[in-house]
């Protein structure tokens, strides 16, 4: 049983800024999925990584003046599943060329690329912001028979549109079991076998060829501790495609570490705080 502890924040004053900031805060100590309202913040964290002094030392650290009331309660996970998909997914819409929606969803726009997700537990498609910016990013880009690698695929999104316009191989890299499981799903919904998917971490990446295009929508202390891995995995002259972190400082971190391996910053876009960064192996 994937049992989870949703946990409760509720902002006082409460504003999109606050609540995107202890996202981020949140999203550094384990936590998975997020839920903003005009009140505060819903956030997921698995029942074995939940920890009442993480926290406290997040709420401790928040630097925005406001007061948050917190509460934790253990969700069943058979049972969230359901509560997921029926009230807190919504359907991903990238202008008229990509719209990702799950099985249940009608009324869905028409678009290039359609693709079909079904998302377990608190995995979802992950912040919307990150992942519509690279999703936005990878219809921009030339990937006709260009080799991919999607660090941290989560359900699989992104490893699934590189596939549709044209991406070989495609190699999706997971940690998490259960989100690995929910990737192989939603990759056979839409008809896309080719594209390998591995249950591990970066170093899962030694069984892996440098790719041309290298993705990792994850989060900033995991790609900075990963990034000389990444960048191993990337062809001279090939993108770097980061997200999952915030504009200004966490961005100056990133391209100054990335310096190190040859990676200069081509582009950056943000979105509601978030950024993401297009990176370019000398």
């Amino acid at each position: 049983m994937n049992d989870y502890y949703e946990v409760r924040f509720d902002l006082e004053p409460c504003s999109e800024d606050a609540c995107d900031l202890l996202a981020g805060m949140l999203a550094e100590n384990a936590f998975e999925s997020f839920v903003p309202d005009e009140t505060g913040l819903t956030a997921y964290v698995k029942k074995d990584d939940y920890s009442e002094d993480a926290v406290r030392a997040v709420l401790a650290d928040f630097p925005f003046d406001c007061m948050v009331v917190s509460s934790a309660e253990l969700i069943e996970g058979q049972d969230w599943n359901a509560e997921w998909e029926k009230n807190y997914f919504q359907p991903i819409v990238i202008g008229d060329s990509v719209v990702v929606h799950s099985s249940f969803h009608t009324d869905v726009p028409t678009a290039q690329y359609d693709i079909v997700i079904d998302p377990k537990m608190a995995f979802g498609t992950g912040h919307h912001s990150t992942t519509s910016q690279i999703l936005t990013a990878l219809v921009n880009s030339d990937l006709d028979g260009k080799s991919v690698i999607d660090m941290g695929t989560g359900t699989g999104i992104l490893a699934i549109l590189a596939a549709m316009r044209g991406a070989r191989p495609v190699t999706g890299v997971e940690l998490d079991g259960f989100a690995y499981e929910n990737a192989v799903e939603n990759i056979a919904l839409n008809g896309h076998p080719e594209i390998r998917l591995i249950n591990g971490d970066a170093m899962a990446l030694a069984d892996v060829a440098p790719a041309d295009v290298f993705i990792a929508n994850i989060n900033r202390n995991v790609i900075l501790a990963d990034l000389a891995a990444y960048a191993e995995h990337l062809k001279a002259g090939g993108t770097m495609l980061l997200s999952g972190f915030y504009e200004g400082d966490d961005c100056d971190m990133i391209i100054a570490e990335a310096a190190k391996y040859g990676l200069k910053p081509e582009s950056q876009t943000s979105d509601k705080r978030w950024a993401c960064l297009k990176l370019i192996k000398s």
